[in-house]
């Protein structure tokens, strides 16, 4: 082990004030810069002067250490006096002697980066303390030692009157750099108050927004459950008129008049299924579309899908396939909203599908989930379109699409209603390459129990 950098004996009250001036020596020639240099002097001189005063005198060794932290000034002060009494009270900064030793010490720790004090009673105390170098300051390697022993060679015994008019100087400096990290903190506590206004500000006028928006979409969905109910009426009339003349009731009709009727009636269903659409959408968000629970089975539920949805082919060229599902366990969730959701996605796939097929499969994901499959050939959905489409009276752009507008809420309002039943709705699609709609639901309802419905409820439920 090498010899340290510098050491000095501690026999009276002159030698603290030589420990003081060596302390700053070492740390300024290892590389210590600024106010670490006053605060490992400062540090040293308090220790050495307690060894003085309590244990009549001892000695102080100095060095660096290079550690994972980087390289450290270290002094270590030792002395054979009796001891520390109340040493954890001294540390804890709970016990001050008369002279105000515990006070010193603990002060001297906030000083430094390390400080480890060991005392044994009736046989001394030992004081290793440490202060990090910058870590721009060079390796203190044997030819830096060899300077920094040189220049402490060559020191004078310090004058105490000028020694004390260099710790004036240097309180006065740590002073001035307290005023200005004064004046920082208090140009630094006026701006975080002038944030903090500006956010207590925005966090006001937010709630105002909110509450804006929530009154605002209480009026829409009132707005939009008074509209359909108006509309449900006429559209029925028209149904029920259009359907007696389809039937001959009043006699028979030309063949223009019965193509004409015809699409009189398609139209008053498209337009009796937009106002559902719009009639659901308004209670899923105002909260009031209650889940009515009950046990059936997939393969019953695609047969009635399968004879409600044949009428939407119009051509040969589209195949709608329903797949076997009489091997799945019964399901326990409201069959009509299930029912609601399937047939949206079934319709919209047909819509935009022009050649090849639309099938829809069934299979039990997990233990208690089933995935719903509705997979076409048709056009695909752009990436980038692929979220935009859930979002409400969204269309997306194409010829196809131009043709065959709807209202933009059958996708919002299935994926809405999969929520509310515990599950999710998701796309996988490609354009050119078609589509395919996966909805998974738990096999059994998990939220509360509901009454049955009303008639009503089930008439408009779907």
């Amino acid at each position: 082990m090498s010899a340290p950098l510098a050491l000095l004996e501690l026999r009276a009250d002159a030698d603290v004030v030589a420990a003081r001036q060596l302390a700053r020596q070492v740390a300024e020639g290892v590389g210590a810069e600024g106010q670490d240099v006053v605060r490992f002097a400062t540090a040293v001189s308090e220790i050495a002067r307690n060894a003085v005063r309590y244990a009549g005198g001892g000695r102080i060794e100095f060095d660096v250490e290079a550690g994972p932290g980087g390289q450290a000034v270290v002094a270590r002060v030792s002395d054979r006096g009796p001891g520390i009494p109340h040493l954890d009270d001294v540390l804890d900064g709970r016990y001050v002697s008369r002279t105000g030793m515990g006070m010193g010490i603990v002060g001297t720790r906030r000083l430094m980066d390390r400080f480890d004090l060991r005392s044994v009673p009736g046989e001394g105390t030992t004081v290793q303390m440490a202060k990090r170098l910058p870590r721009t300051a060079p390796p203190v390697d044997e030819r830096v030692r060899a300077r920094v022993a040189a220049e402490l060679a060559r020191l004078h015994p310090p004058d105490p009157v000028d020694e004390l008019a260099r710790q004036n100087a240097e309180l006065a400096g740590a002073l001035a750099e307290v005023r200005v990290r004064q004046e920082e903190m208090a140009v630094l506590n006026q701006e975080l108050e002038d944030t903090n206004r500006g956010v207590v500000a925005l966090y006001a006028e937010l709630d105002q927004r909110v509450e804006q928006l929530r009154r605002a979409n209480a009026l829409r969905a009132q707005f939009m459950s008074y509209m359909s109910h108006e509309f449900r009426t006429p559209l029925d009339s028209i149904l029920a008129l259009s359907g007696l003349l389809l039937d001959r009731v009043d006699g028979e009709l030309t063949d223009e008049q019965e193509k004409q009727v015809g699409f009189v009636r398609r139209s008053a269903r498209d337009l009796l299924n937009m106002v559902d659409d719009l009639l659901d959408t308004a209670r899923v968000d105002a909260g009031k579309l209650t889940v009515y629970p009950v046990e059936f089975h997939a393969a019953d539920l695609f047969s009635a899908l399968r004879a409600t949805l044949r009428p939407l082919l119009t051509g040969e060229t589209t195949q709608l396939v329903f797949d076997d599902a009489s091997a799945l366990p019964p399901l326990r969730t409201d069959e009509s909203k299930l029912a609601q959701v399937l047939r949206n996605l079934v319709s919209n796939a047909l819509k935009f599908t022009e050649a090849g097929e639309v099938r829809v499969a069934a299979r039990v994901a997990d233990d208690d989930t089933v995935a719903f499959t509705v997979a076409d050939t048709g056009v695909g959905i752009a990436p980038e379109d692929q979220d935009r489409i859930f979002e409400d009276f969204a269309q997306v752009d194409g010829s196809l699409q131009r043709r065959r507008r709807g209202t933009g809420l059958g996708l919002p309002l299935s994926r809405k209603l999969a929520e509310l039943l515990g599950g999710s709705l998701t796309l996988e699609s490609e354009p050119g390459r078609g589509s395919t709609f996966t909805l998974v639901v738990p096999r059994e309802y998990r939220g509360a129990d509901t009454p049955e419905p009303s008639a009503e409820e089930r008439h408009e439920g779907g």
